[in-house]
């Protein structure tokens, strides 16, 4: 027995930590395809203090720690590629203090991102944030990975509702940053340096989240078109328009078959795109906005819309898109969710050469997303069992990456790097980029002893030739 294991079940009981090879299997691997390696033990600590003694230990064996909400990761940040403690916060869920005088709350981290949202709603406030996996993430887990989701393009991601935070850095040390103030420039932005940070710089303990008043209503509305130039256009103009829509989801032909296959919804066979508009807000607003986007869509010859008349309805609209990965996951026995981010304007030319990367390499990707703001998910459908289709298939995707950067765009809009992504890092932010977040890491955790492996990769992937037309 590792003697460090039984320092840390002196720390947080017999209880709260588990060896077993079922245990350990089963904390192994997050939901990015690919990726397994077994830790040494999975532990759950109640306090920022039983926290900062299993760090204290992690240092003085050199043990890895890598901290883990509910598995969600789809780069595979959270996966413990050196071994070690998987560190869990299901006795660390928590509402601590909820703020209505200054609009904010403050959490654990392991509390469901849902629940908050819940929590607040019933008392009148609002808690944007909103990925996809909410029913079952972790507020911490969003906050590591800095996640986004489908109200992104009018509310922002995760770090823009981050006030402060309380962690436990590599050393032992408890800092908090931030807090409850509209305004703090005192010194260096140590709140943002953490969020997004995938769990390599400390431990966060505590969460203090910015809320806003709950929007008056909502309303729903659909368009389909016959290309995907039509639906980008729409998006464009949209958005010239001075509309900032709450939503404005987007879904390819490929993906419209296997919803409908899956629901059977009545979707048009004969629509190449497909976009969802929300707005909130006031009545007034709500219904003048929703309005103008079905009048620019039909401007842009969408072949049929329809706008909600109900909470029923809307959610009819939208079920579609909410299944869209579901639908696409029973087609193959491996699905592999990406996510790469380009500016608004080139919208279709991305979805366009995604279908022709597809094509080169003979691998099965439709694509979805956010179309508002450009972030889109390409979905390969595959067999990890089958070596030489998934050869073609990380070929596809390096295609993919480079695509997206030629276009002015980025590897990732909100899954994260983690260890999928990074030997993509560089191509993004140069070696200079490199170099720095290299030396921040080695200023803050020289023993690379918080979930290492990951943004940092052993070597970067060549860069390809990007074929357009």
């Amino acid at each position: 027995m590792l003697l460090w294991i039984d320092e840390i079940r002196g720390i947080v009981g017999d209880a709260n930590i588990k060896t077993s090879a079922a245990h350990l299997t089963s904390y192994s691997y997050d939901a990015a395809a690919g990726f397994q390696s077994l830790p040494d033990a999975v532990v759950s600590p109640a306090s920022t203090e039983e926290i900062q003694k299993i760090m204290l230990v992690c240092q003085k064996y050199l043990v890895p720690i890598v901290p883990r909400g509910s598995g969600t990761n789809l780069a595979a940040g959270t996966v413990p590629t050196n071994g070690g403690i998987v560190l869990l916060f299901n006795r660390m869920n928590q509402i601590i203090d909820f703020d209505e005088a200054n609009l904010c709350i403050n959490v654990q981290p392991g509390i469901i991102t849902l629940d908050l949202c819940n929590y607040v709603e019933e008392r009148g406030l609002f808690y944007p944030p909103d990925p996809s996996s909410m029913k079952i993430s972790t507020i911490g887990g969003n906050v590591s990975e800095n996640s986004g989701g489908l109200r992104g393009l009018k509310y922002g991601v995760t770090k823009d509702y981050v006030m402060g935070l309380k962690a436990v850095l590599p050393n032992g040390d408890i800092i908090k940053t931030g807090g409850k103030l509209a305004k703090d420039v005192a010194g260096y932005d140590l709140t943002s340096l953490l969020v997004g940070a995938e769990g390599t710089l400390g431990v966060i303990t505590e969460i203090t989240l910015k809320l806003i008043p709950l929007p008056q209503t909502q309303k729903t509305g659909i368009a389909y078109f016959h290309s995907l130039e039509a639906a980008a256009s729409t998006v464009s103009e949209i958005i010239a328009a001075k509309i900032i829509p709450a939503t404005l989801e987007f879904m390819d032909r490929g993906t419209m078959d296997a919803v409908e296959l899956f629901m059977g919804l009545g979707l048009p066979t004969d629509a190449e795109a497909m976009l969802l508009m929300e707005q909130d807000g006031s009545t007034e607003t709500v219904s003048s906005d929703v309005a103008k986007m079905i009048e620019i869509a039909k401007k842009n010859g969408a072949t049929s819309s329809a706008i909600a008349n109900s909470k029923e309805e809307a959610l009819r609209l939208k079920a579609g898109r909410r299944s869209a990965l579901s639908a696409l996951a029973r087609k193959r026995p491996t699905t592999i969710l990406e996510d790469a981010t380009v500016p608004r304007s080139e919208l279709a030319e991305m979805v366009r050469e995604i279908q022709r990367i597809a094509e080169r390499h003979h691998v099965e990707i439709y694509t979805f997303g956010h179309a508002g703001d450009g972030n889109l998910h390409p979905t390969c459908l595959t067999d990890i069992r089958d070596e030489k289709e998934m050869q073609r298939v990380d070929a596809a995707f390096t295609e993919i990456f480079e695509a997206a950067i030629a276009l002015g765009g980025t590897i990732t809009g909100e899954h994260g790097v983690g260890e999928m992504k990074s030997p993509y890092l560089e191509w993004k932010i140069g070696l200079e980029g490199i170099t720095l977040m290299k030396s921040i890491k080695q200023a803050i955790d020289p023993n690379n002893v918080c979930n290492p492996g990951k943004l940092f990769a052993k070597s970067t992937k060549p860069r390809v030739v990007v074929h357009y037309g």
